[in-house]
């Protein structure tokens, strides 16, 4: 029976050891939160590290017996790969520089082959466990590379990732040495998830310009295979802090606290230790406010609330000691017998005395200076059941897409920092309200049971669609079918697509000769009375007849405006005119011009503007400009615009290779026909096809054609094979 498989770094529990005994602590974060109610159903399973060293083999199975009773399933970590690729690669290298943080990174060979060895670990539990049919959704930036490595062993399985913190721009991830490698693991998924649209762009930007995959509104096509690439803004369980907030726990906290504070206004700001969370600049800000404001003195304390984190780590050692020495210089420079203007606690605290901070707090300051969503924001909103306070909140922070309703200000910005808290502490209590209402209708809506709802319904979307959009792989069974049907025929065509099917796409396209082999192979072919083969091109009929024209074949060049039967000379398809080009030409010109790399080749029925040799990124942005600006200018005109393998081509409506090959199929009897092509512009081919034909598309993307083969390569060894030519390497599903 199909499952759902969690895959997080951690386990939604902690194991802990006390006097002897192993515990499990449950977690209480906003993932294990959202997916609590899903891994428990059924059998849904949830693998991960159960926050502790184990080497004892015995211990081990204990605790896998233990949790697998709990709904999961644990990857036992030494205390060197804790170090290496937890503490080390993932913390120290795409940590810093997922957040812009990369003068902080550090670039060591060895943390990276341990990450890699920890994603295989990964990899090696889940098959214990997994089924080809199962759904695995793997999450957070320490498992970048698991999705790949899941692809390869159960290829038909869904699979699904999220990521948690930020995707940095392009110019940022590319510092990476081992970029590729992640963003190739990464695209093993079915769904690729991010909390905002600009980390989305960010990630499609560089795998354009790192790997070499284009994107069409998210969709990815990696040549073998669809995925999609979505962003899903994450919630928190708004009715658990609702209810928590109206508690008779929290409001006797609150009580206690204000008693305590003895302050009329509150500015709450809590964070786990970290560079990105923006602390320094939080208390610079807030001290040039009591400079700037002195009548705020003894009327408000800003309550900051730091969790411990990795303080055992130099940098973070450093920013503990910099915001203790800031706390500590503001407290001295402006604190009264009974008021301190920072009350500062390095803790984790329950969420019962966070609730009464939320409650009490006139104004939150959430100004982290990078952060993938940030939830402490939303709960504050969801625990403010009188609609007052106000959220400070940064720019740079995920929910601010969400939150417009906040006081959104730059965190590099202390004076805008500073004027925004003076608009908070003094704003209306009924603007307070409205804008604390919108706030909470949107979170109320938008929770995380509807995060987890939207992305498993996109996955399951992404899934029907891969299906309908395949092709089937020509594996050995279909064939022995065709082989059969071959060796049936009295009479054969063969409809082959010249680059992409019978050669491989080259820079420089006059370099696209064909070799001796294929030359063989095509005299082979043809040699057999029963077949006629038709060698379909775009190219210049002049290009086809100077490499192929000695063939006893038959050619169609330029899209089918120029047709070649064996034996005959070139001549047209229909009567064209080519008064349009001069037109044209000047635009391509103009792109040419605002391209370098970029050149235009010249038809006689057609033009078209080559971008193979164009900095990555920048060729498809000027084709998608050039294709927009041809559509509208062929509306009215009998002209149409072909986008096709790194080149934009414009040509007669009345031209197309479907219109071609119709005529060897109206012209010559055929028993088995066979057609091979590549892009998109030999659709008209095998849409003309009759419906008992073999058609083969090369690479796994969208076709009408029944069946797809991963290379040129592979479709010269299946002609091979049936004329009986041997080769030196057969891939194995055709040998």
């Amino acid at each position: 029976m199909a499952k759902l498989i969690i895959v997080s770094n951690r386990l939604p529990v902690k194991l802990q050891e006390s006097e002897g005994r192993l515990d499990f602590k449950p977690s209480e974060g906003g993932l294990a939160t959202g997916l609590g109610s899903i891994y428990k159903k059924k059998n849904n399973l949830w693998v991960g590290w159960p926050g502790m060293v184990v080497e004892d083999e015995s211990q081990q199975q204990q605790i896998t017996d233990n949790l697998n009773g709990q709904n999961m399933h644990p990857v036992f970590l030494s205390e060197k790969e804790i170090k290496e690729f937890y503490e080390g690669f993932s913390n120290e290298t795409l940590w810093p520089t997922f957040h812009y943080f990369s003068q902080y990174a550090i670039y060591e060979h060895q943390l990276w082959e341990t990450y890699v060895e920890v994603n295989q670990k990964y990899c090696d539990e889940l098959m214990k466990v997994a089924e080809p049919d199962d759904t695995i959704w793997v999450h957070d930036y320490q498992l970048l590379l698991l999705p790949s490595m899941l692809r390869e062993k159960l290829p038909e399985s869904t699979i699904g990732f999220f990521q948690h913190i930020p995707f940095p721009s392009y110019e940022v991830f590319r510092l990476l040495p081992w970029r590729k490698e992640l963003l190739e693991g990464m695209l093993g998924s079915d769904l690729i998830g991010f909390h905002t649209y600009d980390d989305m762009r960010h990630f499609l930007s560089s795998v354009n310009r790192l790997v070499g995959h284009g994107s069409t509104h998210g969709w990815i096509n990696t040549g073998n295979r669809s995925l999609l690439v979505d962003s899903f803004p994450m919630g928190i369980d708004y009715e658990k802090y609702e209810q928590t907030a109206a508690s008779e726990e929290v409001m006797k906290r609150e009580k206690m606290y204000r008693n305590n504070l003895h302050s009329k206004k509150i500015v709450l700001s809590i964070d786990r230790l970290d560079y990105s969370k923006g602390i320094p600049q939080r208390l610079q800000a807030f001290e040039l406010f009591l400079e700037r404001y002195p009548e705020f003195h003894e009327k408000v304390t800003l309550v900051m609330l730091v969790v411990p984190s990795r303080d055992a780590v130099e940098k973070y050692k450093e920013l503990k000691e910099a915001v203790d020495e800031l706390v500590g210089r503001i407290n001295g420079k402006y604190s009264h017998m009974n008021w301190n203007p920072i009350q500062y606690f390095y803790r984790s605290y329950p969420l019962e005395t966070l609730s009464a901070f939320y409650r009490m707090a006139d104004v939150a300051l959430v100004t982290p200076m990078r952060d993938g969503m940030n939830l402490v924001c939303k709960e504050y909103v969801a625990s403010k059941l009188d609609q007052t306070g106000v959220l400070i909140l940064s720019e740079m922070a995920g929910a601010s897409k969400e939150l417009s309703e906040a006081l959104l200000i730059n965190p590099n910005d202390i004076n805008q920092m500073v004027e925004t808290l003076h608009t908070a502490l003094t704003m209306p209590e009924d603007i307070q309200k409205q804008h604390m209402q919108h706030m909470q209708e949107s979170l109320r809506r938008y929770n995380i049971h509807h995060w987890v709802s939207m992305f498993m319904d996109r996955l399951s979307y992404v899934k029907i669609k891969q299906l309908s959009m395949a092709t089937t792989y020509l594996d050995e069974a279909t064939y022995q079918e065709l082989s059969n049907s071959y060796d049936e025929a009295s009479s054969r065509l063969f409809f082959l697509e010249y680059d992409g099917a019978l050669v491989d796409y080259h820079n420089r396209p006059l370099m696209a000769a064909p070799d001796e082999d294929l030359l063989e192979l095509l005299q082979m072919l043809n040699s057999n009375p029963k077949n006629r083969v038709v060698v379909i091109s775009s190219r210049e009929k002049d290009n086809m007849q100077r490499w192929l024209g000695h063939l006893n074949i038959d050619l169609i060049a330029e899209h089918g405006v120029w047709i070649k039967q064996r034996g005959t000379g070139w001549q047209t398809m229909t009567s064209l005119i080519d008064d349009w080009k001069s037109d044209i030409r000047l635009i391509l010109d103009l792109y040419v011009d605002r391209t370098p790399g970029s050149f235009i080749e010249e038809k006689e029925y057609s033009l078209v503007w080559h971008y193979r040799r164009v900095e990555t990124g920048l060729g498809e942005l000027r084709a998608r400009e050039l294709v927009s600006h041809l559509n509208f200018l062929a509306t009215n005109s009998n002209l149409q615009v072909l986008d096709g393998q790194m080149a934009v081509e414009i040509k007669a409506q009345e031209v197309s290779k479907g219109k071609a090959t119709g005529y060897w199929l109206n012209m010559y009897p055929h028993d088995f026909v066979l057609a091979i092509g590549d892009d998109w512009g030999d659709e008209d081919i095998f849409k003309a096809m009759p419906r008992e034909a073999y058609t083969v598309k090369i690479g796994n993307s969208h076709s009408v054609a029944k069946y797809h083969l991963d290379s040129c390569e592979e479709a010269r060894k299946l002609l091979s094979r049936l004329v009986g030519l041997k080769q030196k390497k057969l891939p194995k599903e055709l040998q």
